[in-house]
């Protein structure tokens, strides 16, 4: 594999390869090796960091600088159950707030922190694109609408 070393355990040499052949510059191939380092290791790490960094012939600190810049991807590990709330205007207006709070309360968590059994991550997030449908929660890559309390309640408990 081109560019790549002993330290990228964390993916499949393939994957790498597939992703870098698909860009005549491997440096615009930094979201595309963030994103699969991220489902396949769940966060991106320090080591993560570094190991793209050394791939793509770049500092690990402009790696780090794209990491922050971009919401979706996250340093550190999340709960089996990441719980995204959307905080735009509409649903605000429609009770994101409440379920922010209900889900702070019954778990005894903060937004950003994790349960201590690593179950749920709560998340407050920008638009998640459902305004008419508001308010929206996705949980890990589902998405639900019109969420209530109840809806919620029912929702988490059904979670194993």
């Amino acid at each position: 594999m081109t560019g790549a070393n002993s330290k990228f355990k964390f993916l499949q040499l393939d994957m790498v390869d597939n992703v870098l052949s698909q860009y005549p510059d491997k440096r615009s191939a930094v979201l595309p090796l963030l994103h699969l380092a991220q489902s396949q290791e769940g966060y991106i790490s320090a080591g993560v960091l570094e190991t793209i960094a050394n791939i793509v012939a770049v500092t690990s600190a402009e790696i780090a600088s794209t990491v922050s810049f971009y919401t979706m991807f996250n340093t550190e590990p999340l709960g089996k159950y990441n719980l995204q709330v959307c905080q735009t205007l509409s649903c605000s207006l429609n009770g994101a707030d409440e379920l922010v709070d209900h889900i702070c309360n019954e778990y005894k968590i903060a937004p950003g922190e994790t349960t201590e059994d690593d179950r749920f991550t709560l998340m407050k997030v920008e638009c998640l694109g459902s305004c008419g449908t508001a308010p929206v929660v996705q949980i890990n890559n589902d998405y639900h609408e019109g969420v209530t309390v109840e809806f919620l309640d029912k929702l988490l408990d059904s979670l194993e």
